[in-house]
C-alpha cells in the first residue's frame, strides 16, 4: 500500500520555526521517523509552498484512489481550493497539525480542510504522523 504525506508552506523550514509548537525535527526526520516505523508501507512524500501544486498532488491521489496523510500548515485556514480537492477524494484522509491549533491564535483555531477529512489530529507534534498512519490503516 502507498500513502501519501503531503506537507504545506513552511514546513521546510521545521527546525527553524518555535519548537514549543512544531518540536525539534525536521521534516527530513518525520518522514525517516514513518518509514522506521512502518518499514512494510509505501509512503510518497511531497512538499510544496504552493497552493496549486498541493492541489495537483491531491488530484494524483484522486486519480490513484491513494490515502493522503496531509498537513497543509497555514492552507489550512484559507483554501478553499485544497478542501475542495480533499472532499472528492473517497480514499482515506488525515490532516495532521504539529502544533495544538485549537490553543493558539484565533484565526489557527478554525480549519476549513479538516472538514472534509476523515479524522485530525493536532498538537502531537511528530507523533501525530504516527496515529495518522495507524488511523488510515484502519480506516482501509
Amino acid at each position: 500500500m502507498r500513502i501519501s504525506v503531503i506537507h504545506g508552506p513552511n514546513l521546510n523550514l521545521l527546525g527553524q520555526r518555535p519548537s514549543e509548537y512544531y518540536g525539534n525535527l525536521q521534516l527530513s526526520d518525520i518522514e525517516s521517523l514513518l518509514q522506521n516505523h512502518f518499514p512494510t508501507l509505501e509512503f510518497h512524500f511531497f512538499h510544496s509552498n504552493v497552493e496549486g501544486e498541493i492541489i495537483n498532488e491531491i488530484q494524483n491521489c484522486i486519480r490513484e484512489l491513494r490515502p493522503i496523510i496531509i498537513n497543509p500548515g497555514g492552507y489550512s485556514h484559507t483554501s478553499v481550493a485544497i478542501r475542495d480537492a480533499l472532499e472528492i477524494l473517497t480514499a482515506p484522509k488525515i490532516e495532521v497539525h504539529l502544533s495544538n491549533i485549537h490553543a493558539r491564535e484565533e484565526f489557527r483555531q478554525h480549519s476549513i480542510t479538516g472538514s472534509v477529512c476523515n479524522g485530525v489530529i493536532a498538537g502531537l507534534k511528530e507523533k501525530g504522523y504516527i496515529l495518522a498512519v495507524q488511523g488510515i490503516l484502519q480506516l482501509l
